[in-house]
């Protein structure tokens, strides 16, 4: 009975206060809850090159989802994916080895991708369709 009540407040203070990078996403746990998100996964994986500091040529590859804020706008975002895996990869392809490969860094590529392709998709479609852009997989060499 006591291992599951601190069970049971230890999972409370989890989900109500949250990791630091969950709480500076416009999402909350509140808005989950009552929207129609969706995901779409970019496929295949991106494989592209990076601006590396030696003679050797540095690649990342990536598998890329995107959290839709409307899971109906799915048609969409599928019928835009050449555009949207286009905008990723030269994103990627203008980074520094440094960027890449630091934990900071993929934030920021993460943050630049899909403030990118909202941008793009609010040219296409007039609304911006991507809630949050998800890395399920970043390898790096």
């Amino acid at each position: 009975m006591v291992k599951r009540v601190i069970f049971l407040a230890l999972a409370s203070l989890l989900i109500g206060f949250g990791p630091a990078w969950a709480q500076n996403e416009s999402l909350s746990a509140e808005d989950l809850l009552h929207d129609n998100y969706g995901y779409y996964g970019l496929e295949p994986e991106i494989v592209t090159n990076y601006i590396s500091e030696g003679h050797r040529l540095g690649y990342v590859r990536v598998t890329v989802e995107l959290m839709l804020k409307d899971a109906d706008t799915m048609a969409l975002v599928e019928h835009h994916a050449p555009l949207i895996r286009a905008a990723v990869i030269e994103i990627l392809g203008q980074q520094a080895e440094s960027t890449i490969k630091s934990l900071a860094g993929r934030e920021q590529i993460r943050k630049k991708c899909r403030d990118t392709i909202n941008l793009l998709l609010e040219q296409e479609t007039g609304q911006p369709l991507v809630a949050n852009l998800l890395f399920t997989q970043y390898l790096y060499d």
